[in-house]
């Protein structure tokens, strides 16, 4: 430590009170404990929407609005099948459930936690054929539109005849007087998707084998990923089931819904916050217990870390208002690091007994200031990543780290003033390891030793980076377990395979000729049907033909009301003085279409308006589409503006081959198949090689920032520890065939960050190696139960995270020594014999 910075340094903490040092820090935890009750007053809050982790994607601006329509559409919906041996069973008990939901609903009023509870709606079929007779002029089915263009008007007598003695047909005297050759029914039952389901007493119904299954639908009030609001939805299910169960208990009851993924990414990040906080607090207890066997230590081990979670928690909340779940697993890693802090000092004072606390920090000042800026920059790369999740743990961390410091410099100096019980065994102890790794440095500083040590470490990194392959998937932040989505898998495809985070974007310069792409679109969907590339989709071309496509429909219909009108009344027995009327309808509705304005002011339309996406306006709140057409209203984007170009999204659901409905559109600029899950990972792939790249950067810049104190050699060996850390963890990864993903790299930045701090207390040991071994295998120990137990994390992305760091703390821990043994070693330094104790 000799430096004139650090010498300053002594001077000035020796000649300041450790009185007005601690009333300070004192001052600094009330405030910061009185601001952060403030921010959980003015709406802070914990998060536990794991979406609110995903990157950030740079999209355009009707892009990003089709994603947030879509996010808003799907997202809160619940979906419960009743699976029932018979059809009366299964429709008595949706009802009941449905009654025991709207109870729940009456009863609690605003606060209610499902709303708009459902099944099918027996009245659509009846709201769409009054707002569409009036256009029956303009709609024609594929087979009627042939038949009029080739002039046969005899297929079309033939079928009208058919209906007319069809016991099941709309056929009625009225609807002959209007459309003679009753060509409306078919068009209004081709406004019904295909599906597998079927209504009976206003019930959804789909079979399943021999079983029949009632689907009952509902959406939450609040967000499915707000803790309190699954509390209540839960609550609400659970009464509504347990009431079904009671009354039929061979029903199946199969779940589906973002509400039940949440619940267990809840459930889960809560378990592990407990069980893997409480194991790194009691393990960083016991350790330094049996290091210090004083209370004092374990005392102002426990001041030290919860000071760091103090100004963790107060920073995360002033920055983002929120504290993510996932920000609390990984924040349990700080646990193991604030300590570190705490362990040189005592280790120091175990060194020298008639050194004070005072001096013992000024001492240790300035190694222990440049770790602290080393580690707090590793979290600030952890920061760059685009994930929010991640900025927070970058934050959170740092933050953690800087109250941790702050308790050192100005806590320490007059709290840890009582002397320590004799601590001559664990010294002893580091220093017999330091003597060991001695004799062993002296085989490799012969040109022989240092020859087969490089071969061992080429070989084994090479052996194992070239095995290494990568994984950028998103979906492995987060996947539910079996007992989530195996059912969630047999309502899909009770419901024809639901509904997909993907779809499609059509986009045009007009409404017109976006209404007329879409026409376009959907025969090469119904292809992909076909080829089983695609269980179904959702469409405004069902609903809103083009003008182009109702002028069409009219002129050919011109061959019925204006050329064939006297034959066909006279073959189907109808009044010829329907004559003029017909003719005067079809005249007049001439002019009158079908509108996207005035088909969506229906309680239908509604249900589809956030699949159409009008430039510059203002978005109202639209009902969220669900699979079976019901609403459930959702609130849109608020007036932004989002330019010229008109836009439909086209939902798909039951997705087989997702490469090749992507290759149906690849050369249609006009058509853009969005796959936010493949745009995530494209994303983190891109930022996976950035950490790495920033790693080698962050290196570079320590090499040159530590040769200004240790010089360029010295400076070169502490940078090194690091690097060969992450290699041989890289190395390790790839031999034991884990793939390499962006939470892999990120995990090596901090190894960079918390390996640094080894390297640097050994290169500035002088002649307290036994010291600083101590404390540097207590730190590694603390660290390796926080980041080790993270290892064993449920979520795939935390479990890398704490696999990664834990090799590259360890293989840090086992090289840092060589920083000083080899240096010992070279010049034959007897400092290291030690005493039986």
């Amino acid at each position: 430590m000799a430096s004139n910075f650090g010498a300053r340094a002594n001077q000035a903490l020796m000649q300041s009170s450790p009185k007005w040092r601690l009333a300070i820090w004192l001052l600094l935890m009330l405030s910061a404990s009185l601001w952060t009750l403030q921010l959980w007053q003015n709406g802070a809050r914990v998060q536990s929407d794991i979406l609110a982790m995903l990157p950030h994607l740079q999209q355009d601006k009707l892009t990003e609005r089709a994603l947030n329509q879509v996010e808003a559409t799907l997202a809160d919906q619940v979906y419960i099948a009743l699976v029932a041996k018979d059809e009366s069973t299964a429709i008595t008990a949706a009802k009941l459930l449905m009654q025991k939901l709207e109870a729940d609903l009456v009863a609690r009023g605003k606060q209610g936690a499902l709303t708009d509870i459902r099944s099918a709606d027996i009245q659509l079929g009846e709201t769409l054929g009054q707002f569409y007779f009036p256009h029956r002029f303009k709609l024609l089915t594929a087979p009627q539109a042939e038949a009029l263009a080739s002039q046969n008007i005899e297929s079309l007598l033939e079928a009208a005849t058919a209906q007319l003695y069809n016991a099941f047909s709309y056929a009625n005297s009225n609807l002959l007087a209007q459309d003679p050759l009753l060509l409306f029914p078919a068009n209004l039952l081709t406004l019904a998707p295909s599906s597998k389901v079927r209504a009976s007493q206003g019930i959804l119904l789909a079979n399943q084998g021999d079983n029949v299954a009632a689907v009952v639908m509902a959406k939450g009030r609040e967000s499915a990923f707000n803790p309190n609001a699954q509390l209540a939805q839960m609550t609400a299910l659970t009464q509504g089931l347990d009431a079904v169960k009671q009354s039929y208990p061979d029903i199946t009851v199969l779940k589906a819904g973002a509400l039940f993924h949440a619940i267990a990414a809840t459930q889960t990040a809560k378990s592990e916050i407990s069980i893997l906080g409480l194991a790194s607090l009691l393990g960083v207890i016991a350790l330094v217990w049996l290091a210090f066997r004083s209370v004092m230590p374990l005392l102002l081990a426990i001041v030290t870390i919860s000071s760091g979670l103090l100004l963790a928690v107060t920073f995360t909340l002033s920055v983002f208002g929120e504290l993510h779940l996932l920000t609390l697993v990984f924040g349990t890693s700080l646990i193991g690091i604030a300590i570190d802090y705490s362990f040189h000092f005592y280790c120091e004072r175990l060194s020298d007994t008639e050194r004070s606390a005072q001096a013992t920090v000024a001492y240790i000042f300035p190694t222990v200031t440049l770790a602290f800026i080393t580690s707090a920059l590793a979290y600030v790369g952890i920061g760059l990543a685009p994930f929010p999740g991640m900025q927070q743990v970058a934050i959170f961390c740092a933050a953690g780290l800087l109250g941790a410091y702050l308790t050192l410099l100005l806590a320490y100096p007059l709290l840890a003033g009582s002397r320590l019980p004799a601590g001559s065994r664990p010294l002893a102890l580091a220093g017999t390891y330091l003597a060991s790794l001695t004799q062993l440095s002296k085989r490799f500083t012969t040109p022989l030793g240092m020859g087969m040590f490089a071969l061992v470490i080429l070989i084994w990194c090479l052996g194992g980076i070239t095995k290494l392959t990568v994984d950028d998937d998103i979906r492995h932040l987060q996947q539910s377990p079996a007992s989530v989505t195996e059912p969630e898998n047999q309502l899909r495809q009770l419901l024809s395979g639901g509904t997909d985070n993907q779809f499609l974007l059509v986009r045009a310069p007009s409404e017109e000729a976006l209404l007329q792409q879409l026409e376009r679109v959907s025969p090469m969907l119904d292809a992909a049907i076909t080829n089983q590339e695609l269980g179904n989709f959702v469409s405004l071309s069902r609903y809103l033909p083009s003008h182009q496509k109702q002028d069409t429909a009219y002129r050919l219909q011109g061959e019925i009301y204006q050329t064939q009108l006297d034959q066909i009344l006279v073959s189907l027995g109808l009044d010829e003085n329907l004559k003029p009327k017909l003719q005067a309808a079809y005249l007049a509705a001439k002019t009158d279409y079908i509108t996207p304005a005035t088909f969506f002011t229906l309680e239908a339309g509604k249900q589809l308006a956030p699949l159409w996406l009008a430039p510059n306006i203002k978005a109202t709140d639209y009902g969220a589409l669900n699979d079976d057409g019901a609403s459930a209203d959702h609130g849109a984007d608020q007036g932004t503006d989002y330019g010229a170009d008109y836009g439909a999204i086209v939902l798909l659901g039951g997705i087989q081959q997702i490469d090749a409905l992507k290759a149906r559109f690849a050369s249609d600029e006009s058509v853009q198949l969005i796959d936010k899950v493949a745009d995530i990972s494209a994303v983190m792939g891109h930022y996976r090689l950035l950490t790495l790249k920033l790693l080698a950067l962050a290196l570079g810049i320590a090499l040159l920032l530590f040769s200004l104190n240790f010089g360029f050699k010295k400076a070169a060996v502490v940078v090194a520890v690091p690097a060969l850390a992450a290699l041989l963890t890289l190395a390790t990864l790839g031999l034991t065939g884990s793939q390499l993903s962006l939470f892999h790299a990120l995990a090596l930045i901090l190894v960079f960050g918390i390996g640094i701090d080894y390297s640097l207390f050994f290169a500035s040991a002088q002649n307290h190696g036994k010291a600083v071994m101590m404390a540097v295998f207590m730190s590694a120990c603390s660290t390796l139960l926080a980041f080790g137990l993270l290892a064993f994390s449920q979520t795939q992305a935390i479990h890398y995270f704490g696999l990664t760091l834990s090799l590259g703390i360890g293989f840090t821990f086992l090289l840092s020594p060589l920083i000083l043994t080899t240096t010992l070693a070279l010049t034959n330094n007897p400092l290291l014999t030690t005493k039986k104790s």
